[in-house]
């Protein structure tokens, strides 16, 4: 015990340079005024107040659609696909997890101007398009680009999630349900799905907290003027040098995200203890 003891002071030295410190700090810039120093701060919500304003209030509300909208088409996409790869024989599952996170081994900036050069005016699209005498279509700079750019980005996080979820089922469950009479839509809604629900919303987790703060895929593939919660707090830092405002705005989105995981985490526990599937009732075969 005291080996593992002695293990952690490395661990808890480096979250406390690199994580504690840097909250401590926004948050002081946070309740305080712009000019005031460490030692002469004066306490203020101003920052705060500020972030009520319609401006910003409309970008949060925009972060949020597009985060949520991320998250559904990944889901919507991700789930069958993770399930027909469960469903494969070993040597193919490993092939086919191979394929889907490849991407993620290349940089995001990368990757993201790769859907640059397909999405852009005269980009690969638009030359297929071209080829194949249809009309070309205006893409980039909208939120069909950006949306295109969250799901491929952050698409592999949904899947991973839920395959290892159906990959730990317990087959003999399925089976059951075939025996005592249950077609594959039973079978799928009252056993498989319910199994599976922690992946899902792990999933959900692992995609919707970083699409609804994520600065660099709006930036690029919405355009300058493309504003999402991430590139406020951005410009608040690097462009217009307030960093008592970006401080707050930082601080209400980590709120959110804590309340966003606290959420997520509420749902999968009553989910546990409402679920018969994951309780072991009869039920689950479509039987009372």
């Amino acid at each position: 015990m005291k080996v593992f003891q002695k293990l952690i002071w490395p661990y808890g030295v480096w979250m406390g340079i690199f994580v504690v410190f840097p909250l401590l700090l926004i948050t002081l810039y946070a309740f305080t005024s712009p000019g005031n120093n460490v030692v002469t701060f004066q306490f203020t919500l101003e920052n705060f107040l500020r972030f009520f304003d319609p401006v910003y209030f409309r970008i949060l509300a925009k972060s949020l659609y597009i985060a949520l909208i991320t998250t559904i088409i990944s889901l919507i996409i991700g789930y069958p696909l993770a399930y027909f790869i469960s469903r494969k024989s070993d040597r193919v599952q490993m092939l086919l997890m191979l394929l889907v996170t490849m991407p993620m081994w290349i940089n995001m900036l990368i990757r993201t101007y790769a859907w640059i050069s397909i999405l852009s005016k005269n980009g690969l699209l638009n030359n297929l398009l071209t080829a194949l005498n249809l009309p070309n279509v205006e893409i980039m700079y909208t939120d069909t680009a950006v949306l295109i750019g969250m799901v491929y980005n952050y698409l592999p996080f949904m899947i991973l999630s839920i395959y290892t979820q159906l990959t730990k089922m317990d087959e003999s469950l399925v089976a059951a349900s075939y025996d005592l009479g249950a077609n594959w839509r039973q079978t799928f809604s009252k056993v498989i799905f319910p199994l599976s629900l922690p992946g899902v919303i792990t999933g959900i987790t692992l995609v919707f907290l970083p699409a609804v703060s994520s600065f660099v895929i709006p930036k690029l593939l919405g355009g300058g003027s493309y504003m999402l919660i991430g590139n406020l707090i951005e410009n608040q830092f690097i462009s217009i040098g307030d960093w008592n405002f970006g401080s707050s705005v930082s601080l209400i989105m980590t709120i959110i995200i804590i309340i966003s995981m606290y959420i997520t985490k509420k749902v999968d526990k009553n989910i546990d203890e409402t679920t018969p599937a994951r309780t072991g009732g009869a039920r689950v075969y479509g039987r009372n």
